[in-house]
């Protein structure tokens, strides 16, 4: 059984191609930006059987076409990674990709059967690069379990994904979009880094929980600040996309 938060059927920024998306319940992190606050409780979401998901998934096969697939995210995935084994088990079985979006928090056992052995692809959130700033967003210490988590998937072979969130004055700066670039630039597996850049579509579902957002005073970032850190990790990365 999987703890599901919603399930979307025709994802286009979760992966590659058309995917099948899961965002699972639950999560340790509680980062300031977060447009899901929904997921991060571990109670709540809907119990589903992986025979049922795998059924899903084979309905919207065609659809995925030679690129897509099976995308799960969250909340964060890997909290579920023994459940998660026999259901991308069962997706190669099928001929179909998978792909985990993950903080990299969870490095045990069961997350490093499934990424090494059933997820086609990781995607990782990189949160910031020093520890001040991971605590800061994050509200957890501990900002190397995310590159240890990138050094075991880079050891596997398996492509990798980063993801990162631009803030103005908080991510978004050279010398952080510097630092991010020399720390990977020598890694054979990231095929790419997405940004993000900074949004508020997320601050009324904090309020109707009753919580505090703390990024209010924060600014989307200009036309002209996306392209200047696009061009920085231009010199580090295969491929920077903007989404």
């Amino acid at each position: 059984m999987l703890n599901v938060h919603s399930i979307e059927s025709f994802g286009t920024h979760d992966g590659p191609g058309v995917r099948m998306v899961l965002f699972l319940q639950g999560c340790k992190l509680k980062c300031l930006y977060c447009h899901n606050p929904d997921t991060i409780d571990t109670a709540g979401g809907k119990e589903y059987h992986i025979d049922e998901l795998v059924k899903m998934a084979i309905k919207l096969k065609p659809y995925f076409g030679k690129k897509g697939g099976v995308t799960v995210s969250g909340g964060e995935p890997l909290l579920q990674s023994k459940a998660l084994i026999p259901f991308f088990k069962r997706l190669k079985e099928e001929g179909i990709h998978t792909n985990i979006d993950t903080n990299g928090r969870v490095l045990n056992h069961f997350s490093e059967e499934l990424i090494d052995k059933y997820a086609d692809l990781v995607m990782l959130d990189v949160k910031h690069m020093t520890e001040e700033g991971y605590e800061y967003i994050t509200g957890q210490r501990n900002k190397e379990t995310t590159f240890n988590f990138a050094k075991h998937r880079e050891a596997s072979g398996k492509a990798m994904w980063l993801r990162y969130v631009l803030i103005p004055g908080i991510t978004n700066t050279p010398n952080l979009l510097h630092a991010m670039g020399e720390y990977f630039k020598e890694y054979e597996t990231i095929e790419k880094i997405e940004l993000q850049p900074y949004h508020k579509l997320g601050i009324h579902k904090w309020e109707a929980l009753g919580w505090e957002y703390q990024l209010k005073e924060a600014r989307e970032n200009t036309k002209e600040e996306i392209d200047a850190a696009k061009e920085i990790l231009q010199n580090y990365f295969k491929e920077v996309k903007v989404n």
